[in-house]
């Protein structure tokens, strides 16, 4: 068959990001990750080659780019496109060793999340050696600072996650960190928020801030009375913790509230809930999150995503019988869980540690892209109930077939080995499963502990002609996309939407389809409902932006938040164009090549 007809940008973005030596085109880096990821089949290698390959053509299948760029390579890189990494110690030579553990990994093409709740706020001694410490905020610069060096000679921006709970005493200065223009900008921060908190909040209660007793000096901890038990990154079970000081609820939320509202971070992650949720809650707390926020991840756990192309779906798009094929997308889940399930297998870890916690869980993190250009073709509004309901549809038929698939494999390969069928059967999510799913499980258990997530898919979808990415709504007809060449300098691209494209080129002139509608005006609220729409069928997260007008009040951008909480979100992130991040991307005409910049894909967007 003829190589696909490419943009000039989507040629780039192969060229610079996924080809590799003596790959004449598009197709050959295909058949390269079929043949790599079906070495590791026991039975019919060609067999899934075949199909495999099948499944990537077209981009009916958009593999995360790690994959896409390592597999069959002869590159020493790892096809985990990113890793919460263990827990960092509160001394120095556990900051350090936990700074050179994300380097190895970074080095080897993976982001990065930590989170820095175990490190003693600002002003306190530590119980060994005595020294006052200087806070989580200023080892973060440490790690800011080694990303910014790994950037200096490789395409790909850096990624990193750093979180820090709402009740450590150096929250304040977490949260205000990124109002100076320079301050950790290899770093997406969010905050852990708890239910307790939202509780305070909700009746302006006193909150108090506190930290674990056994991490202090016997000076510092006859300095504070007040004493409660919380559950601690890094300890088990509930630990005393000592109150450092109180602030009102209200007030911090506030404070977080207008430094979102300023800078576009810190992000949000209700993390009792997603504990909660997580199908492995029996045997492990989750503190952190991969750069994107779509998978929480437990000490040295891996991400290995890819995400299925609704476009490639639909069927007879913009007549009166246009409909998404169910089926069709049902047997490409299928597939898609067994191709993932190999990565693992096939992949290399810059760890020992990451190695062991991939293959005791093999989660993985299978999602959709392109949904707002399939609602385009199905002639939906992306704001309306209509287009919500065909969302929960896919990514229920997803979830369904890949959980189904899972017990196949299962069946076929083994349950992974952290697996417990009581203890997994009891979970949230897994009792909410459809009854031939959960029988399944407790006849032959599952292949993979998680199977769900909803990555970004941002430079991917670019590859795919500029796809709509992950959930999101066309950013806008026509947009200036900036890439980083390899040589440092970036380049700017006219990007044209594809629906539109496929949508004028029916001979209907310049209007735009009836259906069409960027991120720009859908309402704020419909952003979150089309989030709440799919999150009953993820079982990891969704990485979802909420794009707002500059002009927006602040008291309604505050209650997005709030109602995020209220539709059981698993956390939030909302982006309104400011002075300190400017715009993300740019509406408008072609543009030329550009010295310096950044690149239009930032941390963590390759999904």
């Amino acid at each position: 068959m003829p190589e696909p007809d490419l943009s000039e940008l989507s040629r780039l973005i192969w060229r610079t990001r996924y080809r590799a030596p003596g790959e004449p085109d598009i197709r050959a880096t295909w058949r390269r990750v079929a043949g790599a990821l079906a070495s590791v089949e026991p039975l019919d290698r060609e067999g899934w080659e075949g199909r495999f390959f099948d499944l990537l053509e077209g981009f009916r299948f958009l593999p995360g780019g790690r994959i896409l760029a390592g597999a069959g390579s002869d590159r020493e890189v790892t096809l985990f496109n990113c890793f919460v990494m263990g827990r960092v110690e509160d001394d120095m030579a556990g900051i350090f060793e936990a700074l050179k553990e994300g380097a190895l990994t970074m080095q080897q093409g993976g982001g990065v999340g930590y989170d820095f709740s175990t490190l003693r706020p600002a002003g306190l001694r530590g119980r060994r050696v005595g020294g006052t410490a200087s806070g989580p905020v200023s080892f973060m610069r440490v790690w800011d600072s080694m990303c910014a060096t790994l950037l200096s000679s490789s395409a790909r921006r850096g990624a990193m996650m750093g979180t820090l709970r709402c009740d450590h005493p150096d929250i304040e200065a977490f949260v205000d960190a990124k109002r100076e223009p320079r301050e950790l900008r290899n770093f997406n921060l969010s905050v852990l928020v708890t239910d307790a908190f939202m509780q305070a909040l909700a009746v302006d209660r006193a909150w108090p801030l506190v930290f674990p007793a056994d991490g202090l000096a016997p000076e510092d901890l006859t300095r504070f009375n007040g004493r409660v038990e919380r559950s601690w990154p890094g300890r088990e079970g509930v630990v005393a913790c000592v109150v450092v000081r109180e602030v009102p609820a209200r007030a911090l939320w506030s404070r977080l509230m207008r430094a979102t509202y300023n800078t576009a971070e810190p992000g949000v992650l209700f993390i009792d809930r997603i504990q909660a949720e997580n199908n492995l809650g029996y045997r492990e707390r989750i503190a952190a999150t991969n750069p994107c926020g779509e998978i929480p991840l437990p000490p040295y756990g891996a991400c290995d995503l890819g995400s299925l192309n609704l476009t490639a779906f639909v069927r007879d798009p913009f007549a009166g019988s246009a409909r998404l094929d169910l089926p069709a997308l049902s047997a490409a889940a299928e597939t898609a869980t067994r191709l993932l399930d190999d990565v693992i297998d096939r992949s290399r870890f810059p760890l020992p540690a990451q190695a062991e916690q991939a293959r005791g869980s093999r989660r993985i993190g299978l999602g959709i892209t392109g949904l707002a250009d399939a609602l385009i073709l199905l002639g939906m509004r992306y704001d309306g109930p209509e287009a919500r309901e065909l969302a929960a549809a896919a990514m229920r038929t997803v979830c369904h077939a890949a959980y189904r698939a899972s017990v196949g494999l299962a069946r076929e390969k083994g349950a992974f080995p952290f697996f417990d069928a009581d203890a997994y059967l009891a979970a949230p999510f897994i009792r909410r499963l459809p009854g031939d799913i959960r029988d399944g499980i407790r006849r032959f258990g599952i292949r993979n502990s998680h199977l769900t997530a909803i990555a970004p898919a941002g430079s991917i979808s670019l590859l795919a002609d500029n796809l709509s990415s992950g959930i999101e709504p066309v950013f806008a007809p026509r947009q200036q996309r900036r890439v980083r060449l390899p040589d440092g300098r970036a380049a700017t691209y006219a990007a044209d939407d594809p629906a539109l494209v496929l949508w004028r080129s029916g001979g209907r002139g310049t209007d735009m389809p009836p259906a069409f509608v960027d991120a720009h005006r859908v309402a704020p609220e419909d952003h979150l409902a089309m989030q709440a729409a799919v999150q009953p069928f993820v079982d990891n997260a969704v990485s979802k932006t909420v794009n707002v007008p500059e002009a927006i009040d602040f008291a309604d951008f505050e209650r997005l938040y709030r109602r995020a909480y209220e539709l059981g979100l698993k956390g939030c992130t909302i982006f309104r164009p400011n002075p300190v991040t400017g715009a993300v991307l740019v509406r408008g005409e072609a543009g030329r090549p550009a010295d310096g910049g950044a690149a239009c894909c930032g941390a963590g967007e390759e999904g």
